[in-house]
């Protein structure tokens, strides 16, 4: 079976259970790349694409968590 190179934003949500309003928040504040396709201007995120935005989310929290360790020692 062929794994899909893109995915809708419908699909984008559920990987990361947000609302359909949230994840086009998302994409139109850039924060996760997308591409418009078709003549409707349908949003596509390339697979990858969303493995990367999560990644770097897991990086901002454990930097955020860190500082909050270094705040409240403080």
């Amino acid at each position: 079976m062929v794994e899909k190179r893109f995915m809708t934003l419908a699909d984008v949500g559920e990987v990361l259970n947000i609302s359909s309003s949230q994840t086009y928040a998302l994409v139109r504040s850039g924060e996760l790349p997308a591409i418009q396709v078709g003549g409707r201007g349908q949003w596509r995120v390339e697979t990858h694409v969303l493995e990367e935005y999560i990644a770097r989310a897991y990086e901002k929290t454990a930097a955020t968590a860190r500082e909050g360790m270094h705040t409240e020692h403080a």
